[in-house]
């Protein structure tokens, strides 16, 4: 019994333990729902699963099927990146385990009575305890903002902070976590307003679906804001994460932190703004080049860092030596090449799909098109996914070989998957119809070699911390008290404080 409560204690009390339970709920969603689609749908395999587990697969109810997946893949790696935060960023103890604890009951309910309620018949109390699930990872996003709030005395910068500041001594960087936390919630209140029309006026629909429909209602305008900016938050935030992570600060710090909060602050009002106004694409595009800006300040900074510590014990070291300490290590390398990498097949895309949009991808079928649209979400939203799991291999202690083959893998085989899906979506360019087979066959034959890779790479990094929590002095043993031992600092701490503040109160009365 002592050896599952101890088990239970690390996967649902601690924060890394938490992490692990959200990274492993996701990688099965993926496991489970991704033989639903292609290639596995041609091999057979998709029949196999849904008749084993029994799912209910009605086609007139695909669209709110692939909604309800994306919400629960969405809320789970919602929750990774918010246990992230409450674990590098300095808050009161109560308040991380209140917000996790919220974070953690929402989500899973979410996901499970989400999953039930699309594939498994529609049963609308399990509808009924996805929107209670929502709801709850809502309040734990009001919890965490309230928790992030800047301007508290305590969480100030000293004047000579490597970090960026304002001559007060705010921190900016906890300001961009804030100021990305509320713009979650005031995208996920647009969507949740949205969503309450739902049979009154509102039915489901995929947004690529309505490209080229020229009358598109208010409500459809704004769940298409709604998916664009909660993404690009996902993305903010994780940024935001791993430059917490490799100690960003200096001079680029100190340029990227007002980028990221006035880039965030404008592509927010402009994507939820589509709804009312023709603009609103020029703002997005004005507040997407101050955070594609502060991304670039990171990439500049942590290879620089790279490069330096690689170099450390060389006097002059020439550029060869300079490109080997900057490969070195492929999981800090990892998040700013995926995002130098993201904008050869997702912000040049796009911005190529804009300039073009009129002169050649509208004359193409809508087919093709929606292909392109398809392929640009998934292929960010990957993108944040490989980053996050770069991040965590770190936090879970993987060293020498096993972090360079659990690294270049995932870099390697990501972007052969993501190239090629681009070369895919863009064929019609070089290639005509009649003549397309051989791109076809070819780039989804690189595709699923590289995400089955990937895939198979995650498998067994998830199979190993399964063999070190079944382990009596694992990692898991380590990272958990080494947790219990900075909440208990931290708690001595507090009460220090709380303790110097009642005795000034009591001195300021006895005057």
């Amino acid at each position: 019994m002592q050896f599952v409560r101890n088990r239970l204690d690390y996967l649902f009390r601690s924060t890394r333990g938490l992490t692990l339970v959200a990274i492993a709920v996701v990688s099965l969603i993926t496991a489970i729902f991704g033989t639903l689609s292609g290639p596995m749908v041609e091999w057979g395999i998709r029949d196999v699963v849904v008749r084993v587990l029994k799912m209910e697969l009605v086609q007139a109810a695909r669209e709110g099927r692939i909604i309800m997946l994306y919400h629960t893949i969405a809320m789970t790696i919602v929750a990774i990146e918010v246990y992230f935060m409450t674990e590098i960023l300095p808050m009161k103890r109560y308040e991380q385990v209140i917000i996790n604890g919220t974070m953690t009951v929402g989500y899973l309910t979410a996901v499970v009575f989400g999953l039930l309620f699309a594939y498994w018949g529609h049963n609308f109390i399990y509808h009924g305890l996805f929107l209670l699930g929502q709801s709850l990872v809502f309040f734990a996003g009001i919890l965490l903002s309230a928790a992030l709030f800047p301007w508290r005395k305590e969480y100030r910068l000293p004047a000579d902070s490597p970090y960026a500041q304002t001559k007060s001594g705010l921190d900016l960087e906890r300001t961009a976590f804030f100021v990305m936390a509320v713009s979650t919630l005031l995208s996920a209140s647009f969507g949740a307003v949205t969503g309450s029309y739902w049979g009154n006026g509102h039915e489901t629909f995929l947004a690529e679906d309505l490209i080229r429909n020229p009358f598109k209602t208010f409500l459809q305008k704004a769940i298409i804001g709604h998916l664009h900016i909660m993404l690009t938050l996902v993305a903010v935030a994780i940024t935001l994460i791993v430059g917490r992570w490799l100690k960003f600060k200096g001079i680029l710090h100190r340029i990227a932190m007002p980028l990221m909060i006035f880039g965030t602050i404008i592509i927010t009002f402009g994507a939820l703004s589509v709804v009312w106004v023709e603009w609103a694409h020029t703002t997005i595009y004005v507040g997407s080049v101050g955070v594609m800006l502060a991304a670039l300040m990171f990439v500049i900074y942590s290879w620089d860092m790279l490069i330096k510590e690689g170099t450390a014990d060389i006097v002059r070291p020439t550029g060869w030596q300079k490109f080997k300490a900057l490969l070195r290590d492929p999981i800090k390398f990892g998040p700013g090449w995926q995002m130098v990498f993201m904008n050869f097949t997702v912000s040049g895309v796009g911005i190529f799909m804009a300039v073009k949009l009129t002169e050649i991808f509208r004359v193409w079928p809508h087919r093709e098109e929606r292909i392109i649209l398809t392929g640009h979400w998934h292929i960010l939203a990957s993108l944040i996914a490989t980053i996050i799991l770069f991040y965590f291999a770190d936090l879970s202690g993987l060293k020498g070989k096993a972090r360079k083959w659990f690294g270049w893998t995932v870099i390697i085989m990501s972007n052969i998957a993501f190239a090629s899906v681009t070369v895919f979506s863009m064929k019609r360019l070089f290639v005509t119809e009649a003549e397309q087979q051989n791109v076809v066959n070819w780039t989804m034959l690189l595709t699923d070699i590289g995400l089955g890779l990937v895939l198979v790479v995650l498998a067994v990094f998830m199979l190993w911390r399964l063999y070190d929590l079944l382990q009596a002095k694992g990692w898991w043993r380590q990272e958990y008290n080494a947790e219990r031992k900075s909440s208990a600092q931290a708690e001595i701490e507090e009460q220090k404080r709380k303790l110097k503040e009642l005795e000034e109160t009591l001195k300021e009365v006895e005057k």
